[in-house]
């Protein structure tokens, strides 16, 4: 069994490359696997912290995280596949919806 602190270093570890793809990448459909990212990284420290003290509560947040995530990715993708449609790109730097 890994010590938590190894859990801990590894969910920073992840949720830092999610964090970073965010910021740094322009693709609609990559930022919101780095958001999935973020996401897993945190249901690991969830898990990992409930593990370590014993207790369930860790385990009922990362399924109610899971339920988010997937509410998150179908809304996302829908909104990824109508700006596909109505603007035929997919970069967050192209789409400019707002100015008239």
């Amino acid at each position: 069994m890994a010590s938590p602190n190894a859990v801990l270093l590894i969910s920073f570890l992840l949720f830092s490359i999610g964090i970073a793809g965010v910021l740094i990448r322009r693709n609609a459909l990559v930022i919101l696997m780095c958001i999935e990212l973020m996401l897993n990284a945190a249901n690991l420290n969830f898990v990992s912290m409930a593990r370590h003290s014993g207790t369930v509560g860790g385990h009922a947040i990362a399924l109610l995280v899971m339920g988010y995530a997937a509410a998150e990715v179908a809304v996302g993708l829908a909104l990824v596949v109508a700006l596909y449609r109505r603007r035929d790109t997919v970069q967050v730097d192209d789409i400019n919806l707002l100015k008239g």
